[in-house]
């Protein structure tokens, strides 16, 4: 597949609602050498004529670019993910700046890891269930009296910090890592399979708090720097508490 062959991160947008605005974030990303991209169910459709034209010279990136349903879907095979807001929505996560974000991913890349960029729909920006996948937050320092970025120049600030830090990055991480990072979806079902035995438990109580104390375990785990020996660990902790609950 082409895209794995290609370097840096993967930019995934989520539910972008114009097709001027993909082809812009293309044009964006190719400026500083980004080849990958991630569509998340955009509003009208795909492929998108009116991107195609805005993506000028970066037509062969759209035409790359990969589709998905769902945030989940395209998330799935990453272990790092930077999610871009200005809102960190009372989450308990690092928050970084465009520069020490990018200088991060270049560390992890360099170490094997698959990391993605995600950007939220124009209007409204990411949800609540999509920031509590991240690994961590970027925020860009903006006037705090006109905060909103179009997405295309959030994507070209990310780009040009990657680009920028190329030069500049240590070979490996400081924090020294026991196997490979967990990948998104290794974590996800690792959740599902948490939340299935706390519900069977009636952890979950009362009902009207469920859904905020299932958003803060997520979170939780989601910030964790977990690898795939510390999923399978988990699995068989959570399958030996349901025994002994049983």
């Amino acid at each position: 597949m082409a895209e794995e062959l290609a370097p840096g991160p993967v930019v995934i947008l989520d539910r972008p609602q114009m097709g001027e605005n993909i082809g812009a974030a293309a044009r964006a990303m190719w400026n500083f050498g980004l080849r990958r991209m991630r569509l998340i169910a955009p509003r009208d459709g795909w492929p998108n004529p009116k991107a195609v034209a805005m993506a000028s010279g970066a037509g062969r990136l759209l035409e790359d670019a990969a589709l998905f349903e769902t945030a989940e879907a395209a998330l799935g095979d990453l272990s790092t993910i930077y999610a871009t807001t200005a809102r960190p929505r009372g989450l308990t996560k690092r928050v970084l700046a465009p520069e020490a974000a990018m200088r991060e991913a270049r560390a992890r890349m360099a170490e094997g890891e698959r990391v993605g960029l995600l950007f939220g729909p124009e209007r409204a920006g990411l949800e609540t269930a999509e920031i509590v996948r991240a690994s961590a937050i970027v925020t860009v320092p903006v006037n705090p009296d006109f905060p909103s970025l179009n997405l295309a120049q959030c994507v070209l600030l990310l780009a040009y910090e990657w680009r920028r830090q190329g030069e500049a990055v240590e070979p490996a991480l400081a924090i020294p890592r026991g196997g490979r990072p967990a990948e998104h979806l290794e974590v996800a079902r690792l959740l599902d399979h948490l939340v299935e035995k706390l519900d069977e438990a009636r952890f979950f109580y009362p009902e009207a708090k469920r859904e905020s104390m299932e958003v803060h375990l997520r979170n939780l785990f989601h910030r964790l720097e977990l690898t795939e020996a510390d999923i399978r660990t988990l699995h068989g902790v959570v399958r030996a508490l349901g025994r002994g609950a049983g």
